[in-house]
């Protein structure tokens, strides 16, 4: 009976964990862009938070902000489920503004879904050119979104905001073009 519990145990450990790339900046910083043309070159499923929220938000009238934060955060747990039931070896791709909720949740969520390895892209984005780009799609978004009236704060969010640090991060200065290949070949060299 022993022999059996090292050989299970020798191949736990010789299995791969699962792997996550944050796409991490506040709203407007340009994650989702960034995050679907990474899953496009490597092929890595990409779950992101409005991904999972705006269905919602389009079949429920007169959502406010704190109805709104409540379907953030079941949508967070939504994603973190999703990993938690894949295989292991798995690889993600994570796009949300991780700063809504305290960084020890993330720790949890990642512990749950037996995460092993966690790289991070910070999205990088001036107070102007978030304001700038949030007022732009104030027409495109679902309803139940923050408004206009959100701007002030997101431009003080933008000065103050900071990446999560669970793991090596890349900084993606998002007023100049993404280049989509050097991200990818940092993920590919870092990832261990």
């Amino acid at each position: 009976m022993s022999d059996n519990r090292e050989v299970f145990n020798a191949e736990a450990l010789a299995e791969p964990g699962k792997r996550v790339i944050l796409v991490n900046g506040i709203p407007a910083s340009g994650k989702s862009s960034l995050a679907v043309e990474l899953s496009v070159k490597t092929g890595w499923l990409q779950l992101s938070l409005d991904g999972i929220k705006n269905p919602f938000l389009q079949r429920i009238e007169g959502v406010d902000r704190a109805f709104n934060r409540r379907l953030g955060q079941a949508s967070y747990q939504v994603i973190w489920s999703i990993v938690a039931d894949a295989p292991q070896g798995s690889t993600f791709i994570v796009d949300a503004w991780f700063g809504f909720q305290p960084k020890e949740v993330l720790v949890d969520y990642l512990t749950q879904a037996g995460v092993t390895d966690v790289l991070e892209i910070w999205c990088q984005i001036s107070s102007h050119t978030a304001g700038a780009r949030y007022e732009a799609r104030l027409g495109e978004r679902v309803a139940g979104h923050l408004g206009a009236e959100y701007i002030p704060e997101l431009k003080i969010l933008a000065e103050k905001a900071q990446p999560m640090e669970l793991g090596p991060v890349y900084y993606s200065d998002q007023e100049k073009p993404v280049d989509i290949d050097a991200i990818k070949q940092w993920v590919n060299s870092t990832f261990k």
